[in-house]
């Protein structure tokens, strides 16, 4: 009698113990890679403000960078052109125009980059200029309180980019060095245009608002978006939870000031 009582809970210790197994095994996904897929996060590299004093040196490679995103926007060292990663590429537009695809050893002085996974898409015709383009994302845009990830893939009547040459140590601040830009016009091309919504109270670390970056779809033309004009296309929006940043560890940061608001310095940095 003892031994069938010691059968019969071992017997039901055993059930409970796979049970309990499988209600831990019910929240995770069946497949390996879906167990390992990168969290809903940005990943930055330095801050704007550091980027507004002239810190240009880079911190991070790009074959790094593409282990924490696939789309995103930055600069590289020295402030040499301006990044659009789409589809896990990173290509570099030059002061000259052109783009190249950037070698995993490129350093990377700021950026800021995610696993795009969208939360929404919608259909759009006729958006005549960026002011429109910005407004029509409003409307997209749920919570204006967490990051956003935003691609837009479709045929533009007219893009109008710019891109920043390499610059010398020592290095000039952003506002001057955007005054010998170069800046590109094209029309009646296909292309996708990157880049992320900033929530207002991150204005010391990236760009409050929308910043965007633009590549055509032969990855010949692109760069930092100035305007444009959507014929028709396909927009994608994700919704970004997570923030994880990477400071620059080189005496030129330590010693920088980031006390100092420079939101009149930025916003006419990124319109013109």
């Amino acid at each position: 009698m003892k031994n069938r009582l010691c059968r019969v809970f071992a017997a039901i210790l055993l059930a409970a113990v796979l049970a309990l197994a499988g209600c831990a095994r019910a929240g995770l996904p069946d497949k390996p890679e879906e167990a390992s897929r990168p969290g809903d996060t940005v990943f930055q590299v330095s801050t704007i403000n550091a980027l507004l004093q002239g810190i240009y040196d880079g911190e991070i490679t790009c074959g790094e960078l593409k282990k924490q995103g696939d789309l995103g926007v930055g600069t590289f060292d020295g402030l040499d052109g301006e990044m659009v990663m789409v589809d896990g590429e990173i290509l570099q537009v030059k002061a000259d125009g052109k783009v190249l695809p950037a070698a995993d050893g490129e350093k990377v002085p700021f950026a800021a980059v995610t696993f795009f996974r969208a939360d929404l898409t919608q259909e759009v015709r006729e958006v005549a200029g960026c002011d429109q383009l910005q407004r029509m994302l409003d409307g997209l845009v749920a919570n204006r309180n967490l990051f956003c990830a935003i691609r837009v893939d479709g045929t533009f009547s007219h893009v109008k980019t710019r891109s920043v040459a390499r610059q010398a140590k020592p290095y000039p601040p952003l506002a001057e060095a955007v005054k010998n830009q170069s800046e590109f016009e094209m029309r009646d091309v296909r292309g996708t245009v990157v880049g992320f919504y900033c929530p207002p109270y991150v204005q010391a670390l990236n760009v409050p608002g929308y910043h965007l970056h633009f590549v055509t779809g032969d990855r010949r033309q692109g760069g930092h978006l100035l305007d444009c004009s959507l014929r028709e296309g396909t927009v994608q929006v994700d919704s970004v939870r997570g923030f994880h940043m990477m400071l620059p560890a080189g005496v030129d940061f330590a010693r920088a000031d980031l006390t100092a608001g420079r939101k009149e310095e930025l916003k006419k940095v990124e319109s013109e």
